[in-house]
């Protein structure tokens, strides 16, 4: 029997300190204000205009242009949903089913490293967004002015929420590392 244990940690590899129920919150409410604009833009994908005036909507009917708004939208939604990685154990050991890493534990520098500076470029990119409606939009019609502006909103606190959960991560390992040095 003892051989089948050959392969399984007898301890969690994880930090032993839990992140905060706060915590698990913003790291899955920073997937969801992503999705708003996402959506919108997968809209423009599928031919609907989205707000956009028939003049404005040319522009995006293109090949290239709906192939950069979809990528843009995943893309997005992929580095948001990284964020949920600062509350979850494979953002501390990676997942045994990935190649040549797996199963090695991740140094907590180069998780709160690129999540810090992440969050710094999230909050200076959609900083101007809460000033959308002051904006001429040509291209748009009133109502899809109006819409474009509440579905973008969210994102004003993409770097924020990024921010606290990666104060939150480095807070919980920076206490592991200490109880681990102590013990």
């Amino acid at each position: 029997m003892s051989h089948m244990n050959l392969h399984l940690p007898s301890s969690p590899v994880t930090s032993p300190v839990a992140p905060p129920r706060w915590a698990i919150w913003a790291a899955h409410l920073t997937a969801l204000v992503v999705l708003p604009s996402g959506l919108w833009r997968i809209a423009m994908v599928l031919g609907y205009p989205a707000g956009y005036t028939e003049a404005g909507f040319v522009p995006f009917e293109t090949l290239g242009s709906k192939a950069w708004m979809l990528t843009l939208s995943v893309v997005c939604e992929l580095v948001a949903f990284l964020t949920i990685g600062l509350v979850r154990p494979w953002g501390e050991v990676i997942p045994r089913w990935m190649p040549l890493a797996g199963g090695r534990r991740v140094r907590p520098v180069a998780v709160v490293v690129p999540a810090a500076l992440g969050a710094v470029a999230l909050t200076a990119l959609w900083a101007n967004v809460p000033w959308w409606w002051t904006y001429p939009h040509e291209d748009m019609t009133p109502a899809g002015h109006l819409l474009v502006g509440i579905l973008y909103q969210p994102l004003v606190l993409w770097g924020p929420l990024t921010a606290a959960v990666a104060i939150s991560y480095h807070r919980r390992h920076r206490t592991a590392h200490r109880r681990g040095s102590t013990d």
